[in-house]
């Protein structure tokens, strides 16, 4: 058994961000936990054809490590993944990760206000704080479908793209309609023989200004690093002005549904098709998508919409409500991730045995999507209630680690053993939070990934990214019980 003062699990931008400004900080005593063989969370296991960000890059980075290098508006996976990588050697984290390496269970000591962290190699770490860093989009959210497991061709997840069978000439379903599946179809659809799309509802999909950056502009950033900084403020100003149709009136919304509408007519000439791709539901309840190439993907002969709704999976291939059996080679599930349930993808138990999924058995709820009521020590980055549908996640994800590191240093200046959130403090942040998102559009009665089965939305952020940012820009004291060393 090793003794660590911090343990972190994931090295997404999340761990990552999280390692940079731990050592910055001089907080040198930690361990890094990753289940995968590099650095880059969702940014290296998402690498099917097409992945990319639809965020802009500027945005999509780190504020204390600007990079000049990006060839494009919106980045390819592989651009992200190096640009994690290039993070994680020039900031010296990798000495602290154990790679192939994952948490399997963490449990709290009441007696000597630790946790005990047990791993999949069979050793175990006792941390005196414990950060989760594993993100909302670390679990391939697996559809119920009946006969799955019979089907004779190849099924995998987008997020466990198998990359060594060949697509050439297949008979290929995709099933979903999300973020995965706009960027998978038109990647895929020139090599397949047939794809049939499965849509269970239709997205709402707005052209992406992808321009590419040229090497003058990448030259000038990199001479002109206060150009880039500007490039990124303008960028978030954009961003939290679109933030007003989500957060404070959705009928702002309105004008821009119009808008799409006339894009998917100038993009789907076929009436019936339009009508299947045209959304019943207010624009910006689920995810709004962005691509250029999607809706002529949809447009070639060998590609399939297929509405009704999925009744099994054969031995050979699919067969729908309306009795259509479709023969396949392949079946490619873009269905997500299973985000609104839990955080960390491993049993967590706290205080006097409380478990993690016990304490959410009504929905994830945590303060500031940082700390729990009953699990001292433990921090999320990345938690309950601070994901967004209009700007970067990594803004939050600065966000909450600065807070983090305000936690850890009132520990350390103030010979604190133990810091834990007050019920009542939580409950009524809680209360506050989900009073706020029945006024937002994503309450406007559309089903979707940010909300439980129980329709409880455990995945957004209800206001403006800089509110989120002043409320966690200080670790208070009066929000915590705290225990002396």
């Amino acid at each position: 058994m090793t003794n660590q003062h911090i343990v972190i699990v994931g090295t997404g931008f999340a761990g990552l961000g999280m390692a940079i400004r731990l050592k910055q900080a001089g907080f040198h005593d930690f361990t890094i936990l990753e289940q995968g063989d590099e650095v880059g969370g969702t940014w290296r296991d998402n690498h099917y054809p097409g992945a990319a960000c639809d965020i802009e890059s500027q945005l999509y980075s780190f504020s204390f490590e600007p990079n000049p290098a990006w060839t494009s508006e919106y980045p390819p996976q592989q651009e992200i993944l190096r640009y994690l990588i290039h993070c994680a050697d020039k900031y010296g984290i990798r000495p602290h990760i154990r790679f192939r390496c994952a948490a399997t269970a963490a449990r709290y000591e009441d007696h000597s206000g630790t946790w005990e962290v047990t791993t999949s190699d069979g050793t175990s770490i006792t941390c005196r704080s414990l950060i989760a860093a594993c993100g909302g989009l670390s679990r391939p959210a697996i559809p119920s479908l009946a006969g799955l497991s019979s089907f004779a061709g190849k099924v995998f997840h987008s997020a466990r793209w198998d990359h060594a069978f060949s697509l050439s000439g297949k008979r290929v379903a995709v099933i979903g309609t999300g973020a995965s599946a706009i960027q998978i179809v038109p990647a895929i659809a020139p090599q397949v023989g047939t794809l049939h799309l499965y849509q269970r509802t239709p997205p709402w999909i707005i052209p992406k200004r992808n321009r590419r950056f040229s090497e003058a502009q990448r030259s000038r950033y990199q001479e002109h690093p206060l150009l880039q900084k500007l490039a990124r403020l303008l960028c978030y100003l954009r961003h939290e002005l679109a933030g007003f149709g989500f957060v404070v009136e959705p009928k702002l919304l309105a004008l821009l549904s119009r808008l799409v509408r006339h894009y998917i007519a100038r993009s789907i000439p076929d009436p019936a098709l339009r009508a299947k791709l045209t959304p019943s539901y207010t624009l910006g309840c689920k995810r709004i998508l962005l691509s250029n190439d999607y809706y002529p993907a949809l447009c070639r002969p060998n590609v399939e919409l297929v509405t009704s709704a999925i009744a099994e999976v054969t031995p050979t291939g699919i067969r729908c409500a309306d009795g259509t059996e479709r023969a396949l080679d392949a079946i490619i599930l873009a269905t997500g991730f299973a985000a609104a349930d839990v955080v960390a993808p491993f049993p967590i138990q706290g205080r006097a045995g409380i478990q993690l999924h016990d304490a959410w058995k009504d929905g994830a709820e945590a303060y500031l999507g940082t700390t729990i009521a009953g699990f001292p020590n433990l921090f999320l980055i990345v938690g309950p209630n601070t994901g967004l549908g209009h700007s970067s996640m990594v803004y939050m994800i600065e966000s909450q680690i600065a807070y983090i590191q305000s936690a850890l240093a009132t520990m350390h200046k103030d010979k604190l053993s133990t810091v834990e959130v007050k019920s009542d403090i939580q409950a009524r942040y809680n209360q506050e939070i989900h009073e706020r998102l029945g006024r937002t559009v994503w309450s406007s009665g559309c089903s979707s990934w940010y909300h439980t089965q129980s329709g409880k939305n455990t995945t957004l952020w209800p206001g403006f990214t800089f509110e989120f940012r002043r409320r966690t820009s200080q670790f208070r004291k009066d929000d915590y019980q705290l225990t002396s060393r």
